[in-house]
């Protein structure tokens, strides 16, 4: 008889457990929750309602795996992983509808954000951490090499559940980690999933997940069990997490959103550019922590620029069901996040800021839609520019001196991305030198590679994904001297 986890069999969505100690658990407590979809607003199906104890039982079966997992060679570690990668590969359709039910986002953004998964494993196959010899004479040899840290925690946001979980999953494992993975409430599905799938190619308690709701996150930042917590969520949520962490010695990385400024200088080709701004400006809705948030364009070029982006945001993008066809711009992903939304949007006509576009919300469909808006240069120091609406409301403002829209664009505690678009690159790269982000591009914005580190600065995060460096966040250093006897 052929294993129930054989690499060809589909994964069945219509159930769903957590996965601990390598087996298909509910609550220990046998309370379970569900969320809706946010374009229907029907119930999605029930997961488990975690409790301490499954906390603790994960945890556990965590501590056991980590010992014999971080002696497992690496060339193994990099296989499973890769066969992992393969057997998702196989799952895509699945995996990109049960997205767009839970989350909302348009079919095909879905299948990008899986195929994007099944990439960053792939290549963080492909990266190494041999040992650095510093020294090796007949007297000394000194090395530098790089231990697991042991037991890793993914707390991951309900935007891009798949993709935030894959940022860690792959450099933890391969690096010799274990890993727990606690989704979102708003978003649990795919993420539980994904470590079912882990079942075919892991030992027990290697990968594991456990659904819950916001008592959750502390059980399990606060647990004397765990080594190491990656983070990616609000600043709020982060700084506690770094405070709870801290008592026990935690290793934390933290991704905490941003508010990321596009700097538009004069001599750029407004019909090309457009398109790609808008783009990376209201993608999922807004709902993505290095969207375009604030867009500086220079006053020569600023009135056609805006009515470039109206015309093109206004007959280019559809808003609709993440099934229907052509939809680019899906529904707020819950009510929480649709009510914070709309609280700005009021906010923002009570204050009479000038909206470029037509009225946002959509009360002709019954989930979670709003337009995208695009204010006329309001004041700097307005909601909609310094706060992070994390909905389609993009502020475009005028700017004529180059020291100062650089001082503007860095005027914001967060540190996430930038961006400055211009044919002149002697010019672009002298701006983009003065910007105060963990990433910055260049006549492009929110481009990512799984080997290129991904940081942050200021208040947007702690520590580094992807990469090298990535790697380097789930180990420990360590200095061996050793001396002839």
């Amino acid at each position: 008889m052929s294993s129930p986890y054989a690499s060809e069999s589909l994964l069945q969505f219509n159930t769903f457990y957590n996965v601990v100690n390598g087996k298909l658990t509910e609550s220990s407590s046998g309370q379970t929750y569900h969320n809706t979809n946010p374009s229907t607003l029907q119930a999605n199906p029930e997961v488990p309602l975690s409790a301490q104890e499954d906390v603790d039982a994960a945890v556990n079966a965590a501590q056991v795996a980590a010992g014999h997992w971080a002696e497992t060679p690496w060339a193994e570690r990099k296989k499973k992983l890769q066969d992992f990668a393969t057997a998702l590969e196989s799952q895509t359709e699945n995996f990109s509808k049960m997205l767009v039910k839970e989350n909302g986002k348009p079919l095909f953004w879905a299948r990008i954000e899986v195929q994007s998964c099944i990439k960053w494993v792939r290549e963080i196959c492909e990266l190494s951490l041999p040992d650095n010899i510093i020294e090796d004479t007949e007297q000394r040899r000194v090395v530098e090499r790089y231990t697991p840290l042991g037991v890793a925690v993914g707390i991951v946001p309900w935007n891009f559940p798949l993709m935030l979980s894959f940022f860690k999953i792959p450099a933890a494992l391969l690096t010799g980690n274990v890993f727990i993975l606690k989704p979102s409430p708003f978003t649990p599905y795919c993420c539980l999933k994904v470590a079912e799938l882990g079942l075919r190619f892991f030992p027990p308690g290697v990968l594991q997940a456990i659904s819950g709701d916001d008592r959750l996150g502390p059980w399990v930042t606060e647990h004397p069990g765990v080594d190491k917590v990656a983070f990616t969520g609000s600043v709020a949520t982060g700084k506690k997490i770094l405070q709870t962490c801290s008592a026990s010695m935690k290793r934390v990385t933290l991704e905490m959103g941003g508010n990321d400024p596009a700097i538009i200088c004069a001599d750029v080709d407004i019909a090309a550019i457009v398109p790609k701004v808008a783009m990376i400006s209201f993608v999922n809705s807004g709902q993505l922590c290095m969207a375009v948030k604030r867009l500086y364009v220079h006053e020569s070029i600023y009135d056609a620029f805006l009515a470039a982006m109206v015309e093109f945001v206004e007959g280019s993008f559809k808003v609709g069901d993440g099934f229907a066809e052509n939809s680019f711009i899906g529904p707020i992903t819950h009510r929480a996040q649709f009510d914070r939304v709309t609280e700005l949007l009021d906010h923002i006509k009570e204050s009479e800021f000038k909206i470029a576009t037509k009225d946002s919300v959509d009360t002709s469909q019954q989930g979670f839609f709003i337009s995208p808006m695009i204010l006329d240069n309001p004041p700097d120091d307005s909601r909609p520019v310094v706060d992070e609406p994390f909905g389609p409301i993009l502020p475009l403002l005028k700017w004529s001196e180059q020291s100062d829209v650089i001082q503007r664009a860095n005027d914001t505690e967060y540190g996430l991305g930038a961006s400055v678009w211009s044919k002149d690159m002697a010019q672009a790269n002298q701006i983009a030198s003065k910007l105060k982000a963990g990433s910055v591009w260049i006549n492009t914005h929110g481009e990512l590679e799984p080997h290129v580190a991904f940081g942050c600065h200021k208040s947007s995060g702690f520590g580094v994904e992807c990469g090298v460096e990535g790697l380097k966040a789930y180990c420990n250093i360590q200095s061996v001297y050793s001396r002839p006897s």
